[in-house]
């Protein structure tokens, strides 16, 4: 018999977006700023 799964709390999925997010997102602007100087020629 398999237990049935709790409800997630938003708050707690929120929380885990931006750990995920933040970061995700900073790394994408560093990329972005450290590749203009190729395409500005």
């Amino acid at each position: 018999m398999e237990p049935t799964p709790k409800p997630s709390s938003p708050l707690r999925v929120a929380l885990s977006w931006l750990v995920v997010l933040v970061p995700l997102g900073w790394g994408v602007v560093q990329s972005v700023m450290k590749s203009l100087p190729l395409f500005r020629g």
